[in-house]
């Protein structure tokens, strides 16, 4: 079997299975619905925040893209091995006749395409609203740069959590360490990001000041997060925070090929 008929059937297991029915809902909610507030040119939002185009709407929605898919990549990987290593199963599939680095990228392409398929079919429903709402479109390359930039996000957090679910005795350390990769990322890097600017000498009690800013963008670097609102901010005019699309390319690149190649290493030293 070629490592692409491997990963279908593992998408197909994944989009089938019952956790589908709480993930499905939680993605539909964040992402139409945001949309449609967002979209709202009636709507009291933040006066920092400016929607002036469909991709401007799009940008801000990402903020419960963050949270709802990541969660849901985290919730559809977190026993993508840990499961088969409890049953035995995994011993059987190691065994096959196939490449143990092929497998490792069948089973990451395989769990990523179960989360991507919803949240690019939700986002393609969102575009109507948003067009329904605003009667405006994003552009070709804004469409493209906001599909890409999803979904590698959704592959950081797969191999993530994936990688978690390779190293842990159970399924429940496995969610565990997911969970917590999820928090730190999601929730608490903000908190980080503080006391590194508190010890670098630069204060916090504004942070809209151009110092935290240029500081914020270098340490969003190392955040799967902060990457991909880089990415993002490509086709916004002046939201130049210092980092050149370049680096944050090259930046993404390197999230794309390190914890991937951790996860088939360790795929390939595994012994079950």
């Amino acid at each position: 079997m070629s490592a692409f008929s491997l990963s279908w059937l593992i998408m197909r297991e994944r989009l089938s299975a019952g956790r589908m029915l709480v993930i499905w809902p939680l993605l539909a909610m964040f992402i139409l619905f945001s949309s449609w507030g967002l979209s709202d040119p009636k709507a009291n939002l933040p006066s920092e925040l400016v929607i002036n185009s469909a991709y401007d709407v799009m940008f801000a929605s990402t903020a419960f893209i963050i949270f709802s898919a990541t969660m849901g990549a985290v919730l559809i990987s977190f026993d993508g091995i840990s499961r088969d290593r409890l049953s035995g199963v995994l011993e059987i599939k190691l065994s096959q006749p196939i490449e143990r680095s092929r497998y490792a990228r069948a089973l990451l392409i395989g769990h990523w395409g179960a989360i991507f398929v919803p949240v690019l079919f939700l986002n393609l429903v969102s575009l109507i609203i948003i067009w329904y709402r605003l009667d405006d479109l994003p552009s070709l390359t804004e469409l493209v740069i906001h599909t890409l930039a999803t979904g590698l996000l959704l592959l950081w957090y797969t191999s993530i959590q994936l990688l978690a679910s390779s190293w842990a005795k159970d399924m429940g350390s496995s969610i565990a360490v997911g969970l917590g990769a999820w928090m730190a990322f999601t929730l608490l890097w903000l908190v980080l990001t503080t006391v590194v600017a508190g010890l670098m000498g630069i204060g916090v009690e504004n942070l809209n000041s151009s110092e935290y800013i240029r500081m914020e963008a270098i340490v969003d670097l190392f955040s799967p997060n902060g990457v991909y609102h880089h990415l993002l901010e490509i086709p916004l005019d002046g939201a130049d925070r210092g980092v050149s699309p370049f680096v944050a390319t090259f930046a993404a690149v390197l999230w794309s090929l390190i914890p991937l190649q951790l996860f088939i290493r360790r795929i390939e030293r595994m012994h079950p």
